[in-house]
């Protein structure tokens, strides 16, 4: 089995690598989705350059695939499947994540891993969220907060570092490591780091982004923006 890792610089992507070694599976290439007009990292809106650190500290090759700004389904799966079908003719024939309990997420992986010939890895599924992140803290691993969606977070949490505290402090009804895309976190160092990565803080913006919507739901009442903080972070 020759399998890469694809990577979004958080939390569960550090662990499923090093969950994945311990299982006697070793990934030499992560794979990341990047904004292609930002450059930055899909959701957690870290710049490529820190990107870019993070592989060459875990001593990894880095694939990226370039999204438009805003994808519809039709496009995403056409870069999708060119990316896959790049990395099959590499060599590569599995792809590993790091999700941990979203089923309908999980098949549509597979149905599109299956399009290219590919198998689907999945090291952490079904593992104690709550227990994962407390892991994931005994570690060692360092990382900070970068990205809270305001419908479950306030903006307090953004820049925070994802420690014990900060498990600590989650409300309620937040799932820990969230997995419902309650925050998202970079990860700059811990046991599968050769070193840590170095990094700058900055500002937290809000950026809010229009509720989706389906032909279904055309004439119903407008849904609020979901609002997000996100953590500037520089090289």
């Amino acid at each position: 089995m020759n399998a890469f890792l694809n990577w979004s610089g958080g939390k569960d992507s550090a662990l499923c690598l090093h969950y994945a070694g311990q299982q006697g599976l070793s990934f030499d290439r992560l794979l990341t989705a990047v904004n292609e007009a930002t450059g930055r990292i899909a959701m957690h809106g870290v710049p490529r350059p820190l990107l870019e650190a993070q592989a060459a500290a875990l001593g990894k090759k880095l694939s990226v695939m370039e999204l438009p700004a805003q994808p519809g389904m039709e496009a995403y799966e056409r870069v999708l499947l060119d990316t896959h079908a790049g990395l099959k003719a590499q060599g590569y024939d599995c792809a590993a994540y790091g999700d941990l309990f979203l089923e309908d997420l999980k098949q549509y992986r597979l149905q599109q891993l299956e399009k290219s010939g590919l198998q689907g890895l999945f090291p952490l599924w079904g593992r104690d969220t709550k227990g994962l992140l407390e892991a994931f803290i005994a570690l060692g691993f360092r990382a900070v907060i970068v990205a809270v969606n305001e419908s479950f977070l306030d903006r307090s949490f953004c820049g925070r570092a994802l420690d014990a505290a900060f498990l600590r402090d989650l409300p309620a009804g937040v799932d820990p490591c969230g997995e419902n895309g309650e925050y998202h976190s970079f990860v700059y160092d811990g046991p599968v780091f050769l070193r840590p990565v170095p990094f700058r803080t900055g500002a937290v913006l809000q950026r809010s982004y229009p509720a989706p919507r389906s032909c279904d739901d055309c004439f119903a009442e407008p849904q609020p923006e979901t609002v997000f903080s996100f953590l500037e972070l520089e090289t």
